[in-house]
């Protein structure tokens, strides 16, 4: 894959799972993180490949445009951005502050439309690079289905999802498609410590790992699937079509 690709949270989990895959298709990745020893080691352990790390804190806009830009600069363009870099704060509604709510949102929604936006300016101005564009946003299956006190997270992954379609019509102009995925529950640590209930539960008999959302993600990058366009795509093993009743 010949394309130069931004990847927000990309040193660890499924961050760290699309940044390997796409280094080893080809693609020319820069990914960002504010975990600099994860990012240092997975920018080491890829030294063979085309990947460079940035330190960035997300609830700092002016440093996450910056980064941004220092890409688009340096390459000429991004063709990709992954959006991928999220955090949770599940807190009772009777203790949970404004400041913890708004936190969660700087993180989780307002650098999607950060880095839209830097490359919308981008592709305005240089209207010969208007010819493949992809953006994909890393919702989660909580903007279907919630439990108590996770109110914040679960506002922030629905936005996500209202913010991909609405992006996906004003970037149109500039043939970038934009699409969300909503991973179930994917594995990010022990896997080997799972017990079986927790693969059965699944209809598709296993927990999800990251490497299920790296492999959606590299499948909507490619450029036959542009017509695939404002999606929310769900990946869950089928949870969220099971009926659960206590």
């Amino acid at each position: 894959m010949d394309k130069i690709v931004y990847v927000t949270g990309g040193a660890n989990g499924i961050g760290k799972a699309i940044v390997t895959l796409f280094c080893k298709d080809g693609a020319d990745v820069t990914f960002c993180d504010i975990d600099t020893v994860a990012g240092e080691k997975l920018s080491n352990e890829l030294s063979s490949y085309k990947c460079t790390y940035h330190e960035v804190d997300l609830s700092d806009a002016r440093v996450l445009e910056q980064s941004v830009n220092k890409v688009i600069e340096a390459k000429g363009n991004i063709d990709v951005i992954i959006n991928n870099a999220g955090v949770s704060h599940f807190n009772s509604m009777l203790d949970i502050t404004v400041e913890d709510f708004d936190k969660v949102m700087d993180i989780n929604l307002r650098p999607i439309f950060i880095t839209a936006r830097t490359l919308a300016k981008h592709r305005d101005a240089h209207p010969q690079l208007n010819r493949y564009g992809r953006i994909i946003n890393m919702a989660s299956t909580r903007h279907l289905m919630s439990e108590p006190n996770s109110e914040a997270y679960a506002a922030s992954k629905g936005a996500i999802v209202s913010l991909t379609h609405a992006l996906a019509l004003s970037l149109s102009k500039y043939h970038v498609t934009v699409n969300c995925i909503s991973p179930g529950w994917i594995e990010t640590g022990s896997y080997d410590l799972l017990t079986e209930q927790d693969h059965t539960q699944h209809p598709s008999g296993r927990v999800g790992k990251p490497e299920d959302i790296a492999r959606a993600c590299l499948f909507l990058c490619q450029p036959e699937n542009d017509f695939i366009n404002g999606q929310n795509i769900v990946i869950d093993g089928g949870m969220t079509k099971k009926m659960i009743y206590c």
